[in-house]
């Protein structure tokens, strides 16, 4: 098989390679935030944001959940949900800065009197920031939005824990959860049988994934596994939740055997997974067993939740990056994307 290096030219293996070191500079840019308006009465929390900018505020609101001290939602729209007031905090995450919906969304949120901060690059949100002198989190220019990722997460950590909106619990877990992400990044960079996501990505690449997690626990990483495979591997992914799938999409499993024979299902575990959610995950998947391609159960050691969560994303990230390598894909141009806002933008 060709090297990695002669199909990967805009080298997203360096990005995906520096992660755990994206992680400790964020946290010293989230360190240095200081913020010149007032928060007071944030009664709920909404995360405005498309894509890799989006998943960010997932990942953030998965990380601090047991912290939380107000409900917190992440919204990929034009528009904010009816309830958004004076009190919402509206944090708009564009990594361009001129994301359409993200833009529409910060003015829905202006005209509904909200407190609005920011997190970017540039781009038109952040001229529209600095004129009306709202907080922005600027970040560093350069990557993929979705090889930004840490990027996006860790400011809004520290914007909450600034805001007292959260402790400092997650924070403190930063490092060690940065820490062991470096000490397996060798191993799952190199494209060899050695490394476990190589291997996996050499059982799923011509199939079509399916992966599930546990709604407000691992469901969060499955959406971040489907997107890293549709965008670096150019690959059709799914995902959903469990319980919910055992009330309906587990009766699908029957017909068009044809199809089903190219679905692999990726299940993500976890050691704090709800004793009756870990029961019906491998009571479907012994119902389920003989009738697709692969089924693989993937979960990750470490002391905390935060630990954990990373640890399993940095391995979605490398499985999507081989799998694109297996289909001779350079993981990085989105042209679908560049063409659908052409599109888009000629016709605005």
């Amino acid at each position: 098989m060709a090297s990695y290096q002669h199909i990967d030219t805009d080298n997203m293996h360096q990005s995906i390679y520096e992660f755990s070191d994206h992680l400790m500079q964020a946290v010293e840019i989230g360190k240095s935030i200081s913020l010149k308006n007032q928060y007071n009465d944030t009664r709920n929390i909404i995360v405005a944001g498309m894509g890799g900018s989006a998943i960010g505020g997932d990942v953030a609101k998965l990380l601090c959940k047991n912290e939380l001290k107000v409900p917190m939602v992440v919204s990929r729209n034009y528009t904010l949900p009816g309830w958004a007031n004076e009190n919402t905090l509206v944090i708009c995450c564009s990594y361009s800065g001129n994301t359409e919906e993200t833009l529409a969304a910060f003015e829905h949120a202006r005209d509904k009197g909200a407190k609005i901060v920011g997190i970017s690059t540039g781009g038109n949100l952040s001229e529209k920031m600095t004129e009306l002198e709202l907080d922005l989190v600027t970040i560093p220019s350069g990557f993929q939005p979705r090889a930004a990722l840490a990027f996006s997460m860790v400011p809004i950590l520290f914007l909450l824990q600034k805001m007292g909106l959260i402790g400092t619990e997650t924070i403190d877990q930063l490092p060690d959860a940065a820490s062991l992400i470096k000490s397996i990044r060798d191993r799952y960079g190199k494209q060899s049988d050695d490394n476990p996501t190589f291997t996996l990505a050499q059982q799923i690449y011509k199939t079509i994934p399916m992966i599930y997690g546990e709604t407000d626990a691992t469901g969060t990483l499955a959406v971040r596994f489907k997107g890293q495979l549709s965008e670096n591997a150019k690959m059709l992914a799914y995902c959903n939740e469990l319980p919910e799938m055992n009330h309906n999409e587990i009766v699908g499993f029957k017909n068009n055997q044809d199809i089903l024979n190219h679905i692999s299902v990726i299940w993500l575990k976890d050691k704090k997974d709800h004793p009756r959610t870990a029961l019906r995950r491998e009571s479907t998947q012994e119902i389920i067993s003989d009738l697709c391609a692969n089924h693989e159960v993937l979960s990750a050691e470490g002391d905390s939740a935060t630990t954990r969560f990373l640890h399993l994303i940095h391995y979605g990230d490398w499985l999507s990056y081989w799998c694109a390598i297996l289909h001779r894909t350079d993981p990085t141009p989105v042209k679908n994307i560049d063409r659908l806002k052409a599109i888009l933008s000629e016709k605005s």
